[in-house]
């Protein structure tokens, strides 16, 4: 008897709908189909607006809300119509929603994640659990990362230490230390700026395989000042996004560097990805004495010259990506999703306090009903 779970994350990238179809049958956690559905460009638009300045109306997130939530029921139906499945054959949708902000610091912590799921279970026919960051926050945790959980059921080992890295548009780890708690949190941006970067400067989404990048010469001053945002000193647990890590941020920070060529900013900007992840490996490398490896997923797990420079920069480490274990790298987060919302499902906790900080582990999201 199959027990099928779809989940659904669209990420601070803004590149598309990944949805992941898993089996939990008898324990296990199985990818049986995947999917992407890349962002309309309409809402891609509105969305980095909204990303870039914080600004808006409350038509206009109001209506960004119904569009997100149009947009996954229609990735929905058509995924299950070209796998021959039926809504009935699935248990529950978990769906992350688009984060817009998140801002666990502050005396009013909150997150925001658009898409309305009572809309989403209506059009698909099928349960849905969303609004799963905010329960982890209501008692005092980040509600973020969210996914260490599911990789330490996937990729734990008594024999080394794991570290999984998702560079998507923020980078976050989860450190997987056999006989340790695990932890997990943001530690910077990931593809975010170089995005931002690229299609300011040369109207593409993205700087594929890193092309551009490679074009250019870090500069070491401005890779400094980068790495210099109080950010990096905080330590975990701690999580971050485009509110902070954004172009008014990067224009900020470049005053000082403003005969740089485009491309060597680009260049510095990927290094930065890169040094600001590798502040946290160091440290978790002098913990112990046994192998480490770091499995990348996300977008940047496709970068050639991002996943060269890892591989570079640490020797001693088996430095490989998710996909090599078993995991398409693409469909990592979305797979957690479709997890958390087993895990409601089933009366089981879905957040880790040594990740988030929070002063429990509790059922994660909210269940909408499609009737």
């Amino acid at each position: 008897m199959n027990n099928y779970y779809l989940g659904i994350m669209s990420g601070t990238s803004l590149d598309g709908v990944d949805l992941a179809l898993m089996d939990f049958s008898a324990g296990s956690s199985r990818l049986i189909a995947a999917a992407f559905t890349p962002m309309p460009q309409e809402i891609r638009t509105k969305l980095t607006a909204l990303l870039r300045t914080g600004q808006t109306s409350l038509q206009h997130l109001g209506e960004l809300d119904h569009q997100l939530a149009l947009l996954y029921a229609e990735c929905v139906n058509d995924f299950l119509r070209r796998q021959r499945l039926s809504a009935r054959d699935i248990q529950a949708i978990g769906c992350h929603g688009q984060t817009v902000w998140h801002a666990p610091q502050g005396p009013y912590p909150f997150t925001m994640q658009l898409g309305d799921m009572n809309l989403l279970a209506a059009k698909t026919g099928i349960a849905v659990i969303g609004d799963f960051r905010r329960k982890d926050m209501a008692y005092g945790g980040q509600g973020a990362p969210l996914v260490p959980a599911f990789h330490q059921g996937l990729f734990g080992t008594s024999e080394r230490v794991t570290v999984v890295l998702n560079i998507g548009g923020i980078s976050n780890i989860s450190v997987l230390i056999p006989g340790q708690p695990v932890i997990g949190y943001d530690t910077g941006p990931g593809n975010a700026l170089m995005d931002d970067w690229i299609e300011r400067h040369l109207g593409k989404p993205y700087d594929e395989n890193g092309r551009w990048a490679q074009s250019g010469q870090v500069n070491a001053a401005l890779l400094q000042d980068l790495l210099d945002d109080p950010y990096f000193a905080l330590p975990p647990p701690k999580s971050t996004g485009r509110e902070l890590f954004n172009a008014a941020w990067l224009a900020e920070k470049r005053q000082k560097h403003t005969a740089l060529s485009p491309c060597d900013v680009q260049a510095t900007l990927l290094e930065f990805t890169l040094q600001s992840t590798l502040q946290s490996l160091s440290a978790i490398r002098r913990q112990t004495a046994l192998p480490c490896r770091l499995l990348v997923c996300g977008g940047g797990a496709k970068n050639p010259l991002l996943m060269a420079r890892f591989k570079q920069a640490l020797p001693d480490w088996t430095v490989a990506t998710t996909t090599e274990y078993g995991l398409d790298v693409d469909y990592v987060e979305a797979a957690a999703f479709a997890w958390l919302a087993y895990r409601y499902r089933n009366g089981l906790a879905g957040n880790l306090p040594s990740v988030t900080g929070a002063q429990s582990a509790v059922g994660l999201g909210a269940f909408f009903s499609p009737s």
